[in-house]
């Protein structure tokens, strides 16, 4: 498998196509490929990135690709017999399933306003109402879930997988920004954030020479 991503430091699908790939345990080869440089257009018009338009993450797995980061745990979801990414309980697994598509699909004020810089921390800052109203709903959700299905594990359906990989670039928005949180969350924060996978994408990212400017303003 070959899994193309972009700025480790910025690109917060790719890490979640990245996360997906590792939790697999399936062997990939990674090609980071720096968004918006001076290559970035004709590059995206290459065959490897026609399927998707330009976007990344796209993993290509012989002549299969994929591409968006749900559609990439999904299908290596598929390839390792189910056992790798949703609980296995009926109920939570619905429930997970749920709180990945929500994330897919929602939260627009807190991605458009707090872009993904894991190199950064800025001060506190009152965040706007609705990246607020984004930011009580994914504590809501988080709430119900290690409630409901925690358990013993430090993570939303106890054990590490596919809804923890969708809200990862979340977890570090929150730091990034300094984004208030109540208590119960920074606990479940930790655990993502000390995750091995995690630590070695963070890691990377701190070694990449690549700066876009456009992401690294502080919110006004």
């Amino acid at each position: 498998m070959k899994l193309i991503i972009g700025n480790k430091a910025y690109s917060s699908w790719s890490l979640r196509g990245w996360l997906a790939c590792k939790q697999s345990g399936i062997p990939f080869e990674e090609v980071v490929v720096p968004l918006y440089d001076q290559e970035w257009e004709k590059r995206r018009e290459g065959d490897e990135f026609a399927p998707s338009s330009g976007k990344v993450p796209i993993l290509w797995d012989g002549e299969a690709v994929v591409w968006d980061s749900l559609a990439i745990v999904e299908y290596l979801n598929d390839k390792t017999g189910n056992t790798k990414f949703w609980p296995k309980d009926d109920a939570a697994r619905a429930m997970a399933r749920s709180m990945a598509a929500e994330m897919h699909s929602s939260f627009a004020a807190l991605r458009r306003k707090h872009s993904m810089n894991i190199r950064q921390v800025y001060p506190p800052q009152k965040p706007d109402d609705d990246v607020l109203a984004d930011l009580s709903r994914i504590m809501e959700l988080w709430a119900q879930a290690r409630a409901r299905f925690g358990g013993e594990g430090e993570f939303l359906f106890c054990e590490f997988g596919a809804v923890d990989i969708m809200f990862a670039p979340v977890v570090t928005r929150i730091v990034t920004y300094s984004l208030p949180v109540p208590r119960f969350a920074e606990a479940y924060m930790m655990a993502v954030l000390q995750h091995p996978f995690m630590q070695d994408w963070i890691a990377a990212a701190q070694e990449e020479d690549w700066v876009i400017e456009q992401f690294e303003m502080a919110p006004a």
